[in-house]
């Protein structure tokens, strides 16, 4: 059996390889009411609710600020709570939040050459 790629039309021996392909770039889940593409099946869904529904169901109690995912509301409580569990294993600052953590670290690599506000 092969398996045949909907958007390069390549073809794969196994389903794996083909699922390889669209962790590397590929964006193979396209919103049909704007021009929005997706790497997973899961994150269009998501974005389905812009169109759908309220995409933004989860809201701070003390800010206000709306999410689309209760996991990112609670992370986000860790603002306000002054918590700061991410520390960077290079110079020790902290972060509330992982992916300031990770933005952090490019300052590290080189990737990105100023330490702005982070």
């Amino acid at each position: 059996k092969s398996y045949l790629c909907s958007m390069c039309d390549e073809t794969f021996s196994q389903e794996g390889h083909l699922n390889e392909l669209s962790l590397i770039g590929m964006k193979p889940y396209s919103c049909n009411l704007c021009d929005k593409t997706y790497k997973s099946k899961t994150n269009l869904i998501r974005h389905s609710l812009v169109h759908t529904g309220d995409p933004q169901p989860y809201s701070c109690s003390v800010c206000n600020k709306a999410f689309s995912q209760k996991g990112y509301l609670n992370q986000h409580y860790l603002i306000h709570a002054g918590e700061k569990p991410y520390s960077c294993s290079v110079c020790n600052k902290t972060f509330s939040q992982k992916q300031h953590l990770n933005r952090h670290y490019l300052i590290h690599t080189g990737e990105k050459p100023y330490s702005g506000s982070l």
